[in-house]
């Protein structure tokens, strides 16, 4: 720590902060245009400009100079710096009237208007008239792909989009070239961008130079309704809000939160929401005669009762999609269970996860900021980039401190970081050592080792051995230890781990999720379970946001509410309980999954205990108290052990692969999304002239 005086009150801060950031410290509003926490410091704009008590006669970059690098004074004084004299206020008004000669005169038509960082300085900083009488520079705009708008005239050269492409997103796909008066700012090789955090930059630009291209003249910032809630593109549940005008969600934006998402988003957390309006159900419908035809919730629920009442207990089931609350997926099994069956499951893709062997066994155990603390990685049948890139910044950014090796069995791809590849699957993971001497040691001396498992690699009959081969992997390796668990299940979907932890899997050897789409049961319900073929036979209730897969195998549809539209709880990858909160409301008829089930009940004579969604919550709290906040309680890995004593050796050959085919198209929103699908079709297009 070191003790610094700014304006004249001293205040103690870690001597390697930077005088921008001492000052902040201290209660001082310092301007910046291309300083940014988590990005290395360019020094471009000048605007953070302070005086320096005893150092050089000039204004000093407050964001280039460290507290390290302040003299003391003549006695041994503290160092000390001045953020509101006449010379610094004259200084930023200079600089600002610079930054001011060639932006254009176009803030009434600027998307970025309303909450423009240099509009906002300029009301502090600026000068009522300029002294330049000169043409004002124009530069023409580039086609960046379908996500970011670019209209770069008013760009400021702060660097943001450059230094977090190449150092935040692992690709340098933006950089400036020319010097003086023609630099300009563009992709190198005029082509769309690439990365799936491309959208971060939109945040990050102080200016109006890039902007969302899907959300380009549709609203100003001062219209919008903000409300606070959780992502469930994929399991990290990330911090979101949603900004809405009337019934219609607008843009979706990040919330800063340092244990999950630090500021970012995924480009399909941020740009599905035009998907959230297309395709929708929103009237119940009934299968006649081989067509889907509108009816009235009354009818719908009849025509349910009497194939429900038709059918033995033993051969009713049901389903739970990868975007499903807790909140429905207990309503369903408690609704199931008044029924007398407990055929009902989570796991569509055909994971062998199993609650019964302990919460250690499906959730990442390290959790999203413990990365940080890791010294060695193995990642074993997953694609973390794709399947949740929040997540995967996070080890690009634990690789770049160094002194972190990583390897990958399975499919060898570029994860934005340096990877070695081991191995494609069974074999190579049963013999670390032969495929990589080098790795096998650097794991074994590591102190806190790291492995992440994906979902792909614990599907099929052997995924329970695989699964339990990884853990005696883990104990080899010291990944489980005390004080610190690196054994990790890399998870896609955002109910997986809330299901996993209410039991909402099959009891007593009960049918499995594959089992039950090929025709173990007559009578099936389907919570958004769009990922999974339903077999000819079975009487399928879809319960359910849009027209996708699931509503057309449905012989009866009742349309629910989005996760925007619902008050709900989604348990993140790590074990992490966080609530949604409704931005809008469901179109039309559809109605909380929740409360269709509540409804659907009565009708079946067999009432929920449940009136509303505080008695509900009330009801799950009592048997997860953990839920009840969103902090994280570690999981006993002591069961972990049995498992591995139960594994049999997998069959050899076995391959591994990325659970994500398309990270655009994953669920039933983002198929739904033109903007998705226009990204998906530049991404199957690259990856197809990367081939030839």
């Amino acid at each position: 720590m070191a003790k610094i005086k700014v304006d004249g009150t001293e205040i103690e801060v870690p001597d390697h902060y930077t005088l921008l950031q001492a000052a902040e410290e201290a209660g001082a509003e310092i301007p910046r245009f291309c300083f940014h926490e988590r990005l290395s410091i360019a020094g471009n704009c000048r605007m953070c400009l302070i005086e320096v008590k005893g150092g050089p006669p000039k204004p000093a970059a407050s964001c280039a100079m460290g507290v390290r690098d302040l003299r003391p004074g003549p006695n041994g004084e503290a160092p000390e710096i001045f953020t509101n004299t006449p010379m610094v206020k004259k200084a930023r008004e200079g600089v600002m009237e610079f930054l001011l000669i060639n932006h254009p005169l176009d803030c009434p038509i600027c998307d970025q208007g309303g909450e423009c960082d240099l509009q906002d300085q300029a009301m502090a900083y600026g000068v009522s008239a300029s002294r330049y009488r000169e043409n004002k520079r124009a530069v023409e705009d580039k086609y960046i792909g379908p996500l970011v708008k670019t209209i770069m005239t008013r760009c400021i050269h702060c660097t943001r989009c450059v230094r977090f492409t190449t150092e935040v997103a692992g690709i340098s796909e933006l950089g400036l070239v020319g010097r003086g008066e023609d630099a300009e700012i563009t992709t190198y090789l005029e082509q769309a961008m690439t990365s799936e955090l491309q959208g971060n930059v939109i945040d990050l630009c102080p200016v109006g130079a890039l902007t969302s291209r899907p959300y380009a003249f549709q609203a100003r910032p001062w219209e919008l309704t903000k409300t606070e809630t959780i992502d469930v593109m994929d399991a990290v549940g990330s911090s979101i809000r949603v900004d809405t005008r009337g019934r219609e969600v607008m843009r979706i934006l990040p919330r800063t939160n340092e244990a999950i998402n630090e500021e970012w988003i995924s480009d399909k957390t941020r740009f599905v929401w035009d998907g959230l309006r297309t395709q929708r159900l929103d009237k119940p419908y009934i299968r006649e005669n081989g067509r889907l035809v509108p009816a009235s919730w009354p009818e719908a629920f009849a025509a349910i009762k009497a194939k429900v009442a038709a059918a033995p207990a033993e051969r009713i089931g049901a389903l739970a999609g990868d975007l499903a609350a807790v909140e429905d997926m207990w309503a369903l099994k408690r609704l199931l269970e008044t029924l007398g069956s407990s055929n009902f499951d989570c796991r569509q893709d055909g994971s062998r996860l199993d609650p019964a062997n302990g919460r250690a066994s499906y959730l990442f155990n390290t959790t999203i900021a413990g990365i940080e603390e890791a010294d060695a990685l193995l990642i074993v049948g997953a694609n973390p980039r794709f399947e949740a890139s929040v997540l995967n910044a996070r080890i690009r950014r634990r690789w770049r401190q160094g002194n972190f090796p990583v390897a990958v069995i399975g499919t060898k791809e570029d994860l934005r970081y340096e990877a070695l590849y081991l191995g494609a699957g069974v074999d190579t993971l049963s013999d670390i050592a032969g495929a990589s001497r080098e790795f096998h040691d650097a794991m074994t001396a590591a102190k806190k080792p790291m492995i992440i498992v994906g979902g792909t690699a614990l599907t099929g009959g052997e995924g329970a051995n695989v699964l339990g081969l990884v853990v005696k992997l883990a104990h080899e390796f010291g990944v489980i230890a005390e004080g610190w668990n690196g054994f990790n299940v890399l998870h896609t979907a955002a109910s997986r781990v809330g299901g996993l932890d209410i039991g909402f899997v099959p009891q007593n050897g009960g049918p499995t999720a594959l089992d039950m789409a090929g025709g173990a049961v007559d009578v099936l319900f389907n919570l958004g379970a769009d990922e999974i073929d339903v077999a000819p036979g079975a009487f399928v209730v879809y319960v359910g946001t849009h027209g996708d897969k699931g509503a057309h195998r449905a012989d009866v549809i009742l349309p629910a509410a989005a996760y925007t539209e619902k008050s709900g709880t989604w348990v993140n990858v790590e074990g992490r309980a966080q609530t949604g909160s409704r931005a809008s409301f469901p179109p039309g008829d559809a109605r909380e999954d929740w409360a269709i089930f509540r409804a659907l009940s009565a009708v079946l004579g067999k009432p929920l205990p449940f009136d509303s969604l505080g008695a509900l919550r009330r009801e799950i709290y009592a048997a997860h108290p953990n839920y009840q906040t969103d902090a994280i309680v570690p999981a006993d890995a002591s069961g972990l052990r049995g498992l591995v004593e139960r594994t049999t050796v997998p069959a050899r050959g076995a391959t591994f692969a990325s659970s994500v085919g398309d990270f655009y198209l994953t669920n039933p929103i983002a198929r739904a999304s033109k903007v998705m699908a226009e990204c998906s079709r530049l991404a199957r297009a690259e990856h197809l002239e990367a081939a030839e």
